[in-house]
């Protein structure tokens, strides 16, 4: 039974469309990765879905419950962590926990034992009574993790979960969600521009490129599908024609000075390859990577530096509100 379905969900900011017409269907408990650069439409998705953003057209049921019909009913049954930190940073960390249970009218009775059960899931019990002005960015992103969940919700969204922590921590919270899937059945949406996260956390990925899915499976499928190993080449004057007529390459892309092919048994057939090429100064061969997959379908590489979308969203809601 699909816990999240989309239908054309679509959103825009006057002439910018940051999510176009997005399908999906999620499961229960399966952990769902939305894939690609800052700006690309990610957060603006997972705003709408949590009843932050109203869409623009299109509609989705989360929990079985319409977004925009009942967001009363979707809020009760979703947890969130955000991009941006959200704890108030002078509240020891047990009275950020409390202040959720009230809000979120979790039973006076199991109150405690309900902070005390979430702490532990995190590892911050003996950090409980400290101001969490005092936490590690490590120890707040795990503390705002603990207040998402700390009244049961059915489906967890993760706003880039992970951004600027070290990989140890990284790692740690990486099992964390994987606990919590395996535990709960508890659904969960990640957005995230790490390939690394989507491949060690997500079943399946939706690609996000300028508001658009661009590809939709699991990272081993969607890595199969390129067919064999990749080889990137630099060098003055490469021949792509030739490179082109010769069996075993199955595609040809070239970003600034380098040009990557899928190549079938790269390991037999380099040799051969390297010939055809001319004069070739760099050559590199590895398995596809998620990387690889990005820049197949969208001929271009996962960046950084590309625009702040939770930025820009805060800036043009804020413009709206004083018109």
């Amino acid at each position: 039974m699909d816990t999240v379905k989309t239908t054309n969900l679509t959103k825009k900011y006057g002439e910018l469309t940051a999510a176009d017409s997005i399908n999906l269907s999620i499961a229960r408990g399966e952990i769902f990765g939305l894939l690609g650069p800052n700006g690309a439409g990610k957060t603006t998705i997972l705003m709408m879905l949590s009843t932050l953003l109203k869409p623009t057209s299109g509609s989705a049921i989360v929990n079985g419950f319409d977004i925009v019909e009942q967001p009363t009913q979707v809020r009760g049954s979703i947890g969130m962590v955000f991009q941006d930190p959200s704890s108030d940073a002078v509240l020891t960390g047990y009275e950020n926990l409390k202040l959720h249970a009230l809000l979120y009218n979790v039973p006076m009775g199991i109150i405690d034992r309900k902070i005390s059960e979430v702490l532990e899931l995190v590892d911050l019990e003996k950090r409980k009574d400290d101001v969490v002005r005092t936490y590690s960015g490590g120890m707040r992103r795990r503390m705002e993790i603990a207040r998402g969940l700390l009244h049961q919700p059915e489906i967890f969204f993760l706003d880039e979960p992970t951004l600027g922590l070290d990989p140890q921590t990284r790692g740690r919270i990486w099992e964390y969600i994987k606990h919590l899937a395996e535990k709960n059945s508890m659904t969960i949406i990640v957005t995230t521009h790490y390939m690394e996260e989507a491949e060690n956390l997500c079943g399946r990925i939706a690609i996000i490129d300028h508001g658009k899915i661009v590809a939709l499976d699991s990272p081993e499928k969607l890595k199969r599908e390129l067919g064999g190993d990749v080889v990137s080449l630099k060098g003055r004057n490469l021949k792509l024609e030739q490179l082109g007529r010769l069996p075993f390459v199955k595609k040809i892309e070239k970003t600034d000075d380098t040009v990557r092919l899928s190549v079938e048994n790269s390991g037999e057939n380099l040799q051969e390859l390297l010939q055809a090429a001319g004069a070739v100064e760099f050559v590199e061969v590895h398995s596809p990577d998620l990387n690889d997959v990005f820049l197949h379908y969208t001929g271009r590489e996962i960046r950084d530096e590309e625009g702040d979308e939770t930025e820009f969203v805060r800036t043009y809601t804020s413009a709206l509100s004083k018109k």
